[in-house]
C-alpha cells in the first residue's frame, strides 16, 4: 500500500508551506488526484487519520477533486476519454495514444490559519 507514503509526502509538503508562511495550522488541504495516478483513494482515506495525528494538517478539511482520464490518438488525432490505461481509442480502434489527463497527483491549494502575533520575516542587511 503506497498510499501511506503518497499521505505521508503530502504531510511534508504541508510542513513546509506552513513553515514559509509562519502560519499556526492549516485549515484545508485540496488535493487534485487523476483517475490514472494509481491511488486508490479508498486506501488513501483509510490511512489519512494515522498519517496526519500531530502534524499541521491534524484537524484539516481534507477535499479531493478527481481528474478524469484523457487521451490523444495518435493514429486519428482525436481526444477521448480514458479510464484504464491500456484502453483503446473509441474513435478508430487504436492503441497508440499520449495520455494529457489524469495522472495528476498535485496538492492544489491550502487555507491557513495564521499566528494572532506572527513573528516578523528576518530582515536582509547587505
Amino acid at each position: 500500500m503506497h498510499e501511506m507514503s503518497i499521505a505521508l509526502g503530502i504531510v511534508n509538503i504541508a510542513n513546509k508551506a506552513c513553515e514559509e508562511a509562519q502560519a499556526a495550522r492549516i485549515d484545508s488541504i485540496t488535493l487534485e488526484i487523476g483517475k490514472l495516478a494509481g491511488v486508490q483513494l479508498e486506501s488513501l482515506y483509510f490511512v489519512w487519520p494515522a498519517a496526519v495525528e500531530g502534524t499541521v494538517l491534524a484537524g484539516a478539511e481534507r477535499i479531493i477533486e478527481e481528474r478524469e482520464g484523457q487521451a490523444l490518438c495518435l493514429e486519428c488525432d482525436r481526444e477521448f476519454a480514458l479510464q484504464h490505461h491500456f484502453d483503446a481509442c473509441p474513435h478508430c480502434q487504436g492503441y497508440f495514444k499520449k495520455i494529457i489527463a489524469g495522472k495528476e497527483l498535485n496538492v492544489k491549494s491550502m487555507a491557513f490559519t495564521l499566528p494572532d502575533n506572527p513573528v516578523p520575516a528576518p530582515s536582509k542587511t547587505r
